[in-house]
Formats: structure tokens, C-alpha cells, sequence
């Protein structure tokens, strides 16, 4: 199963919505909680393009936050990527 890391903050709907969706789908995943570090929130920016959360990556790729998560599993996309052998996510 692919690595997969996400990158919340706390109180976030969004970052709620993306991890029930993984564990539905019973996907291990790591999360890393962003609340109060500018610095990884910084590096997410640089990284994604992007100054929200969640922030998913699933074996190295960045595929966004929570809305893009899902339609990548309405499209059957999701069980694809999810089962490509594991590969290292990027780290700050």
C-alpha cells in the first residue's frame, strides 16, 4: 500500500473530512499536525503552491486538500494511487 502522509491543523473540518475519508477506506497514513508551525506551513506553500490544510500526499505526490481527495475517489482514482508500492513522502 502506498505511503501516505496529511498535514492538518487543529479545529479543521476540512483536515476532519480528508482523515475520515482514509480511514473509511482503511488506509494507514501518517498524519502531522501544522497547528502553530509556521515554518512546515511555510515549507507546504513552497512545496504545494498552496497556504491550506489538509494537505495529502500519497507517495510522494502532492494531491491537494480535502476536495481534491474526494473526487479523486468519486473518479476510482483514490484505490489506484493507494495501491502503488510505497514510495517516501516529502519531509520538511
Amino acid at each position: 500500500m502506498a505511503n501516505v502522509t496529511i498535514y492538518t491543523r487543529a479545529l479543521c473540518g476540512y483536515c476532519w473530512r480528508a482523515t475520515r475519508l482514509l480511514r473509511k477506506k482503511g488506509v494507514a497514513f501518517e498524519e502531522k499536525d501544522t497547528t502553530g508551525d509556521a515554518a512546515t506551513r511555510a515549507w507546504l506553500a513552497q512545496v504545494t503552491g498552496r497556504t491550506t490544510v489538509p494537505q495529502v500526499f500519497i507517495n510522494g505526490r502532492a494531491i491537494g486538500g480535502s476536495d481534491d481527495l474526494a473526487a479523486l475517489d468519486a473518479r476510482g482514482e483514490l484505490d489506484r494511487l493507494l495501491a502503488e508500492p510505497p514510495q517516501p513522502n516529502p519531509t520538511p
